[in-house]
């Protein structure tokens, strides 16, 4: 079992920051990849970050390369979510998830465990 909680979101102006944390505990931290995923009201839920169990590998969807970034802190069980330029393309409810495995997972069925989500609102 993992239990995942995130943090960080809120309302943002276009051109802003956000950091999003997302805390695991249950199964070691470094046994698994986590991701990041993002859902807009009407649209279908898309991975937009993930990360293996070391950090050493790193995937960004296309919509946010050069402005996000994902890391991850085994000793803190704590996954972030650095978000640069926001626009309001970028408003959604923000999850994070475990995966299935240790390594770089970047499908939906690839994850068995996710947390509520955080509101990510940009204001143009």
């Amino acid at each position: 079992q993992v239990q995942l909680v995130e943090s960080g979101g809120g309302l943002v102006q276009a051109g802003g920051s956000l950091r999003l944390s997302c805390a695991a505990s249950g199964r070691t931290f470094s046994s698994y990849g986590m991701g990041w995923f993002r859902q807009a009201p009407g649209k279908e839920r898309y991975l937009v970050a993930a990360i293996n169990w070391s950090g050493g590998s790193t995937y960004l969807a296309d919509s946010v390369k050069g402005r996000f970034t994902i890391s991850r802190d085994n000793v803190k069980s704590t996954v972030y979510l650095q978000m640069n330029s926001l626009s309001a393309e970028d408003t959604a409810v923000y999850h994070c998830a475990a995966g299935i495995t240790a390594g770089l997972q970047i499908g939906v069925r690839d994850y068995n465990y996710w947390g509520q989500g955080t509101q990510v609102t940009v204001s143009s």
